[in-house]
């Protein structure tokens, strides 16, 4: 009788339903797994390209150039304007003329809407008008017997039956009275005007070649806002009688006057005491030969613009010198037009203006990113006026003739450029061009600063320093942990170095910011101490350690002698500590901080060495892991083959392990900078935020996530700030993605390289 094992009568054949059903399902579940992480990978994919297509979507606009569109155009009766203006809503215009006759009108059909009549004189005639800033809307006539009249242009708006409705009208700032600007009577050949609730200044040029000023300080009764009285101050300036001052300009703070002869010279006065004006300097602006065909404040009144006869458009303004005085500098030009400028029109808010040449092109430029967004012709007639809206979004040209134009812009982001984002601009008075990063301000004259070199420095510092910690401590532990420890350690030590890598970063950043970073400064001789000792006890300790009995050498398990390391590791840190006062005492007279500053190295509490010792700690747990998976998984049999050729373990590691395992050691070191570039909790918290350009390791710096998550919450949607901090966004995407190729790409050189081992 047959015996049947108990193994064959479970298992059943080959050829069995029950084995091929089995069979079916395990392919099934092999190609379901197949394509299950075939589609999660491409999922990853997808959502990782879309992620950039949607940040450039959102960047791309800054790079657009302007674009002009013509509206309407039509005529203007009896014309022959000295000057126009347009409201906010581009639906209300002002015109202004020699006559004293003040024109409202529908800005793109030119029907006009009111006349309002003038407070003129009649004996007198009209002979130089003058506007303040375009933000103000003060303007002024002046007549030949020394007065002048100053009024400002208002548009009321109400909402009857919940429609917008605009009522232009005329005020006085200081009265309807004339305001006698030369005591003498002289005729007014030239005026500049500004006014603000506080003061009014009226700088005008008689037909003698003098100089005459007059400031009005309004003081207003207490009991009575409507009631005031003016403070009188003046000044008079002989100007010699070959200097013909072609144009005048003051800026809108009252302090500085600016002239401009015909042969190409600017005077640079100091008003800000009207009864004592001083000349600051005079410069030749132009080369001999060509002539300044215009001249108009930039918004802000800081710098001045400068449109010469051969098309250039030159930017100046003060900078303070050695002793501590104003000179006037020629910051940067614009050369893309040929013609003569005529015109010059400051944007209301930006740093940007546009210029109109005598062949009749109109330019758009912006200041600050030294751009030229446009340049188009837009009317036949070499005599036009143009004016822009405060919200820069249309332009009215208007001719002697009366020919009127009325263009929309799309101009949405001028002051983004390669040169702005990149690279060093010279601000608005700094002394020099900078990087720096500064987007918001509580004026509207601010100039916004969108310089992302600081914050990819300060990304790059807060890597670096964090990688000088990490790599080593990571590497060299996880070298020990997978080739040198025992496996009953190495099970406790290998998760309890990976679980840290589930700490919060906030909480670290937190720890960082407000415990660390204290300790740090109250103790930086016993930190640094720290650093230098502790490897020097490492190494003197494992040379105490071979002198040690082998008796009780070999009563530790072997794989287990770092253990005896932790106690030497607290008690340097112990004994650093306790010295750190004695030490700051005896060598940095007991303020090591203090000590730095006076040195010239600057040292802030939050820094970057406190960064690099938290990022740091966070970053070890990534790379210690890939690393040490990557060492323990070099094939025993090219262990055991070295050592069986009478290579020593050292020598093993280092010509057999490391190079088999260095694609995974690559690898772990660029996904740790991966992290450490994008770490944004810990460099919010642990540093001051200050974007400057330091490497110094007792300073701060601002990294591109920590500004991203700092500012994006107040940004403006669709703004240039948003759309910049997008910007930012897409550098930190493409430097990951930067490095993770860098690292696939050697990883599998490497790969290759080794396979053969």
């Amino acid at each position: 009788m047959v015996e049947h094992s108990s193994i064959g009568s479970v298992l059943p054949a080959a050829n069995s339903p029950i084995a091929i059903r089995r069979r079916a399902w395990r392919e099934f579940k092999d190609r379901a797994a197949r394509y299950g992480v075939a589609f999660g990978g491409l999922s990853v994919i997808f959502a990782i390209v879309l992620i950039f297509f949607y940040l450039l979507h959102v960047v791309l606009p800054l790079f657009d150039g302007a674009e002009m569109d013509t509206v309407s155009e039509y005529t203007l009766e009896s014309n022959k304007a000295v000057h126009i203006a347009l409201n906010e809503y581009n639906d209300v215009a002002l015109s202004a003329n020699m006559d004293g006759l003040i024109r409202f009108f529908v800005a793109d059909t030119g029907h006009t809407i009111s006349t309002p009549a003038l407070p003129l004189p009649l004996n007198s005639n009209i002979v130089s008008f003058s506007h303040g800033a375009p933000t103000t809307g003060v303007l002024a006539y002046g007549f030949d017997d020394g007065r002048a009249l100053i009024f400002k242009r208002e548009y009321k708006i109400s909402y009857p039956d919940d429609k917008r409705y605009i009522t232009p009208v005329i005020t006085y700032p200081i009265g309807k009275a004339l305001l006698k600007v030369d005591d003498r009577g002289r005729s007014l050949t030239s005026l500049t005007v500004q006014s603000s609730e506080e003061q009014t200044t009226v700088v005008g040029l008689t037909d003698i070649n003098t100089l005459v000023l007059l400031g009005l300080i309004r003081q207003e009764n207490f009991m009575d806002e409507d009631a005031f009285t003016l403070e009188e101050k003046r000044a008079e300036i002989s100007l010699p009688s070959d200097e013909k001052i072609t144009h005048i300009q003051m800026d809108i703070e009252q302090r500085e006057l600016y002239l401009v002869d015909d042969s190409g010279f600017i005077f640079f006065y100091d008003i800000s005491d009207i009864s004592e004006p001083n000349l600051i300097q005079k410069v030749k602006a132009v080369p001999t030969g060509v002539n300044v065909t215009a001249l108009s404040f930039l918004t802000g009144g800081i710098s001045i613009l400068v449109g010469r006869s051969d098309g250039q458009i030159d930017q100046w303004f003060p900078l303070r010198d050695l002793h501590n005085n104003y000179t006037l500098h020629n910051v940067r030009n614009f050369k893309e037009q040929e013609s003569a400028i005529i015109e010059l029109a400051p944007e209301h808010s930006r740093k940007g203006f546009l210029a109109l040449d005598a062949s009749g092109h109109l330019g758009i430029y912006h200041t600050t990113a030294e751009r030229t967004l446009l340049v188009e012709k837009v009317v036949d007639d070499v005599e036009t006026l143009i004016a822009v809206s405060p919200r820069a979004n249309s332009v009215l040209a208007l001719s002697i003739d009366g020919h009127a134009k009325l263009i929309t812009l799309d101009n949405e982001h001028p002051e983004v450029s390669w040169h702005s984002l990149w690279q060093e601009v010279w601000y608005e008075s700094r002394d020099k061009p900078e990087y720096i990063w500064q987007s918001s301000s509580a004026s509207n004259d601010f100039e916004p600063k969108f310089s992302l070199s600081p914050l990819t420095f300060g990304t790059i510092k807060a890597a670096f320093y964090a990688m000088m910690v990490a790599v080593p401590l990571a590497i060299m532990g996880a070298i020990y942990t997978a080739y040198f420890m025992s496996p009953k350690m190495r099970r406790l030590i290998k998760p309890t170095i990976e679980i840290m890598e589930a700490l919060p970063t906030v909480i670290l950043g937190f720890l960082a910011g407000l415990w660390l970073a204290p300790i740090v400064e109250g103790n930086l001789p016993g930190v640094f101490s720290i650093l230098i000792m502790l490897p020097v006890m490492t190494i003197l300790t494992a040379y105490l350690w071979t002198k040690l009995p082998s008796s009780f050498r070999e009563s530790i398990p072997e794989g287990c002698e770092a253990a005896i390391l932790v106690p030497v590791v607290i008690l340097v840190g112990v004994v650093s500590m306790m010295m750190s006062p004695t030490l700051e005492l005896w060598l940095f007279n007991g303020d090591m901080p203090r000590w730095l500053d006076d040195i010239g190295v600057g040292f802030d509490q939050r820094n970057s060495l406190v960064v690099g010792l938290v990022m740091g700690f966070a970053v070890i747990p990534t790379i210690f892991s890939i690393t040490e998976d990557a060492i323990f998984g070099v094939p025993k049999h090219l262990t055991i083959g070295s050592l069986a050729l009478g290579a020593t373990p050292w020598q093993t590691l280092t010509r057999v392990v490391l190079l088999t395992a260095s694609p995974g050691i690559f690898s772990a070191v660029m996904i740790g900078l991966g992290r450490a570039v994008g770490e944004t909790m810990i460099v919010l918290m642990a540093t001051g935020n200050t974007p400057i350009m330091d490497f110094n390791i007792f300073e701060g710096f601002r990294a591109l996530s920590a500004n991203i998550a700092v500012e994006m919450p107040e940004a403006e949607v669709a703004s240039t700030h948003y759309r910049v901090l997008f910007l930012a966004a897409l550098v930190l995407f493409m430097a990951t993605f930067i490095f993770n190729t860098i690292a696939e790409v050697v990883r599998q050189r490497l790969r290759v390289k080794y396979s053969s081992l």
